[in-house]
């Protein structure tokens, strides 16, 4: 596939995967959204029908990697081309950050409402953005709708959860090649993948929120510190690297276990 291909694929795939990923947790998040308070399920449910969504429309143009993690494990396996994947990168973290964007403005009029609601604001910790004795940075009421935070931060156990989390994910990508007498899954591959990540969110998510994608957590973050938004509080940078490192060790050691197991 060409470099255009690749571009084109994976930055339209990834914004529309960013885009109903984080619309299911704006949904569920905000005050004014029909969805409030839908829960866990639509969240999980909502990014596996993202991933579904995203990898249809980019599969036959530029693979669907739509994950750095998962061009980081073909890349080991031999799948994909190193000269490739900072294209891969680069065109993933833009695609993350437009998907974003276009959450907001599809949600623009509840971001508003939440946001300058007295009852979301008296709820937010004050003191220059920090909060109990340990002075853990404070994530700002709405920065859950674009990228992940810990329930407990541990960034030991933090990390290690996306890289769990990861390995199961990009593993099962890997081993679709092994199916049909190593033809592959076809156009269901998509919705397996899909339903791996719904998995995932429903059995690994409770620690972290299951990032398992680095711009997805990169790029919607950086939306969040630059947007116009009232009363947004912090963007939590402090624990940023770690959905970026968690799952890109991940998706490298997905790759080895899959030469040194299944070829």
């Amino acid at each position: 596939m060409s470099s255009s291909d690749i571009f084109i694929g994976e930055t339209i795939g990834t914004a529309v995967l960013i885009l109903l990923g984080g619309g299911v947790c704006a949904a569920v998040t905000l005050k004014r959204s029909k969805a409030k308070d839908a829960g866990w399920l639509a969240i999980t449910f909502g990014w596996g029908f993202a991933v579904l969504t995203g990898a249809y429309l980019a599969g036959g143009v530029s693979g669907a990697h739509l994950n750095p993690a998962v061009t980081l494990g073909l890349a080991v396996e031999g799948g994909t081309k190193w000269s490739d994947v900072p294209l891969y990168l680069g065109s993933q973290l833009l695609g993350a950050m437009i998907g974003a964007v276009l959450v907001w403005v599809t949600y623009m009029g509840q971001f508003k409402a939440h946001l300058t609601d007295p009852e979301i604001l008296a709820a937010q910790p004050v003191e220059d953005g920090m909060v109990d004795q340990k002075a853990a940075p404070a994530a700002g009421p709405v920065l859950g709708i674009f990228s992940t935070g810990p329930e407990i931060r541990n960034y030991v156990q933090n990390v290690l959860t996306e890289i769990i989390a990861t390995v199961v994910l990009v593993l099962a990508i890997l081993t679709q090649g092994l199916n049909d007498g190593g033809n592959g899954l076809g156009v269901l591959g998509a919705l397996i993948t899909a339903l791996v990540v719904v998995g995932i969110g429903l059995s690994l998510g409770g620690p972290t929120g299951y990032a398992i994608n680095p711009v997805r957590d990169l790029g919607p973050r950086i939306v969040h510190s630059v947007l116009p938004l009232p009363n947004k509080g912090s963007s939590d940078w402090s624990y940023a690297w770690v959905p970026i490192v968690g799952p890109l060790i991940g998706g490298a050691i997905a790759g080895g276990l899959y030469n040194v197991a299944f070829k």
